[in-house]
This record gives structure tokens, C-alpha cells and sequence, in this order.
């Protein structure tokens, strides 16, 4: 009802654009001549074409270390995948043969995907090869119920908040969302988060928890989801519900951009150390993102957090990827490095997740689990990495990129 509403209300406002009146000076009189010359039309700039995906078919030797480490930590991610992909014509083979395997070792797991799927290297249609591979974890904080000098709270999604598919009005758009509010009968932006923190918050959002640091609780908004420790001892969960439709800007640039940081210092841990140096420009650092998700109270269980396909992700096995040219539940080989290191990071991982900056063909947020130990490597994590997509033998390619025998 939301989205549909929206879309009457832009469509009416798109009908009453007024047509441009003429340059003044150049309409002549009557009786008048037309002395004055019309201005040449300039032909409009050339757009350049968006980057898009080329799936290019590769044999299983090429992958770097294929089958590489722990095969068989990712299977559960696989067999999660598969809770969700089992009805789907083209994986309903592959996951009904995989929930009755008896995958007690590495062989017996190679052998399955090398048997049901075909290697594609993911390339950007610029030619580019690799691409930035970052790293998220799911985090701990200390908190409460009650508000106190120095919280920060975490909202739920407010009723006022509302999602307007623009597909439906510019095909070419598909699958393209934004987010507003009803101001009268326009549709204007949501609340941006400095609005947000100067109490503008409107559609009676819930507190569902407090955060002592407001730091922590800005790098759990960009982690998606997180837990909450209690003041009696209790841990609460939070999940990614929603965001306010503004884009995502990051903090270390902004720091960057400001001159107080370089850009090979731009991480978790430094971002942290600022702001406790820096207190009084703590909000004007915060605020450089526009960008505020809104959370959900999520089941206390072991599982890994919740993720976009709405299965746990499971550490070390799981990424955010963008679904406009990844698939999610597709399986995926990776070939990285480990954070601040040369070492090589090679594994089959499964496609769980998006995220606000995780835009492009070859781009990944790599899921390290639970924790402080996670978050430092996660904090670290800004490699350059190849990604080849296991898409099931005989299957259309997904239809978000052209694969080589189209260019």
C-alpha cells in the first residue's frame, strides 16, 4: 500500500512538469523580422555506460588453490543456501542431492560441486579483473533498556517510512528503490541522521536498546546487526530492518578528505582512536554519513546473524555481495589475501548478504563471525580479490551482466 501510494504521488507530480519558455530576446515581434540567430544546438554528453558483470566460463584448475581451505566449514553455509534455493528450478537438483549427501570429507564435497556446477570468472565490463574485498563481523556492546547520559539508541522502523519500487514507473530502473516520507502530498527525503540526532524522528519508532558509545553504535549500523550485552547480564540481538534511503558515506574518507587521516590509515581501529581524541567533532564526524539503518529484535540463539537471503550466516563462509550481478545463495570461489597481508585467502563462499556500500561486479564483504576478535579482522580487511561464480551446469547465466560470447 505504501509503494503504491507513492507511485500515484509521483506520477502526478511527473505530469505536471511545465514545459521551458524560450530564451528571452529571441521571439520576435509582430510584423518584426527575426534578427536574432537561435543558439546551435549542443548535442548532449555522451553518458558513459554503467559498469556491469561478464561471467567468463573457466575450468576448476584455474581457480587458485582450488578446492582451497576449509571446504568443509562452508558446506553449512551451503546446505543454509539451500533452504532457500530448493524450490528454484535451476538449483532444485543440486540442493536435493546436497541435503542427503553424506559430506564427511573434502573429497566427497569437491566432488559434488565439481560435478553439479561450471566455474565463471566474474569480470567488470571496464576489464577490470579483481576488485575490493572487505571484511564485517557481528559485534558485542555494552548497553541497556534505559536511557542514560551518553546513550545512543538503536530505532526501530518508523511507520512514516516509506519504500517506493521505481520499476514500476521506469522499467529501466528495475529493481531500484528509494525511501521518503509524505510531507502534505509530496514525497520528500527521510530524515537524514543528523536530523535524526536533533530529534526530528517521526512515525513513533520504538528504542529497542541503548548503546553506551555512540562509535560502537555506528559501526553496528554498518555491520547490520549486533548484540547488545545487558546491564543484568543478558544479551539482547538486534538485526537490520531498514535505512532511511540516504546513501552511505564513509567516515574514513570523510577523514581522509579532512586531512586527518591518510588513506592507508582508514580503519575500525583508527576511526576509534580518533573520536576519543577528538570529542567535540564526534557528531560532525557521524553525521558525513546521511545514512541510518533502523533495527529488529532477532531470536538469542548460537546461530550467525540473519542476513539479506534470511538464513544465519555462518563465519568464515558467508558474504555480502551486490544482487544485481551475484545471485544470492550462489556459491562462490574467492581469491584473496588475509587482512593486512600478503598471505593468500582462497575458499568457497556463499552469497548471504548485501550491503549499502557494496556496490559492483567484483566486490565482497567477507562475514568473520562473532566478536572482538572478528571485528579486529574485520576492521583491517580492504584487499583486492577475483571472484568466480559456481552457477549450476546448463543453467541460463544470471541476467545481471553478459557473459563473453556477448561482447
Amino acid at each position: 500500500m505504501r509503494s503504491l501510494l507513492l507511485v500515484i504521488v509521483l506520477g502526478a507530480l511527473a505530469g505536471c512538469v511545465s514545459q521551458p519558455l524560450p530564451p528571452t530576446g529571441t521571439t520576435p515581434g509582430p510584423g518584426k523580422p527575426d534578427l536574432v540567430k537561435p543558439e546551435p544546438v549542443k548535442p548532449e554528453p555522451v553518458k558513459p555506460e554503467p559498469v556491469t558483470a561478464r561471467y567468463l566460463p573457466a575450468e576448476w584448475d584455474a581457480l587458485p588453490d582450488w578446492p582451497g581451505e576449509s571446504l568443509q566449514g562452508s558446506w553449512p553455509a551451503w546446505l543454509n543456501s539451500c533452504k532457500r534455493l530448493a524450490n528454484r528450478p535451476q538449483w532444485k537438483e543440486a540442493c536435493a542431492e546436497a541435503v542427503m549427501l553424506d559430506a564427511k570429507d573434502e573429497g566427497t564435497i569437491r566432488n559434488f560441486f565439481e560435478r553439479r556446477f561450471t566455474p565463471w570468472r566474474i569480470e567488470g565490463s571496464d576489464g577490470r579483473q579483481s576488485g575490493l574485498i572487505t571484511g564485517y563481523y557481528e559485534p558485542l556492546l555494552k548497553g541497556g533498556l534505559a536511557h542514560k547520559p551518553g546513550r545512543v539508541p538503536f530505532y526501530s522502523a518508523p511507520e512514516d517510512l516509506l519504500t517506493l519500487d521505481i520499476g514500476s514507473l521506469y522499467p529501466e530502473l528495475k529493481g531500484r528503490r528509494v525511501r521518503g516520507r509524505l510531507q502534505g502530498k509530496t514525497v520528500v527525503p527521510y530524515w537524514s541522521r543528523a536530523d535524526i540526532g536533533a530529534g526530528k524522528l517521526t512515525g513513533n519508532p520504538k528504542v529497542l536498546a541503548w548503546a553506551d558509545d555512540a562509535v560502537e553504535a555506528f559501526f553496528m549500523e554498518v555491520q547490520g546487526s549486533g548484540r547488545i550485552l545487558l546491564e543484568d547480564g543478558s544479551t539482547l540481538r538486534l538485526g537490520y530492518a531498514d535505512q532511511n534511503g540516504h546513501p552511505y558515506k564513509s567516515i574514513g574518507r570523510w577523514l581522509v578528505d579532512q586531512g586527518e587521516l591518510t588513506l592507508d590509515q582508514a580503519s575500525m581501529q583508527s576511526i576509534r582512536a580518533w573520536a576519543l581524541a577528538n570529542p567535540e567533532r564526534l557528531q560532525e564526524m557521524l553525521n558525513a554519513n546521511p545514512s541510518q539503518v533502523f533495527f529488529r529484535l532477532l531470536p538469542a540463539n548460537d546461530e550467525g546473524p540473519v542476513g539479506a537471503l534470511n538464513v544465519p550466516l555462518v563465519a568464515e563462509a558467508s558474504v555480502a555481495v551486490d544482487p544485481k550481478f551475484v545471485p544470492l545463495g550462489a556459491p562462490l570461489y574467492l581469491a584473496t589475501t588475509r587482512p593486512n597481508s600478503g598471505r593468500a585467502m582462497n575458499r568457497l563462499v556463499h552469497a548471504q548478504d548485501t550491503g549499502g556500500a557494496i556496490a559492483g561486479p567484483i566486490r565482497a564483504d567477507f562475514f568473520w563471525g562473532f566478536g572482538a576478535e572478528p571485528g579486529e579482522l574485520a576492521g583491517r580487511m580492504k584487499q583486492q580479490g577475483q571472484i568466480w561464480l559456481l552457477w549450476p551446469k546448463e543453467a541460463p547465466l544470471p541476467s545481471g551482466g553478459l557473459n563473453n560470447a556477448e561482447k
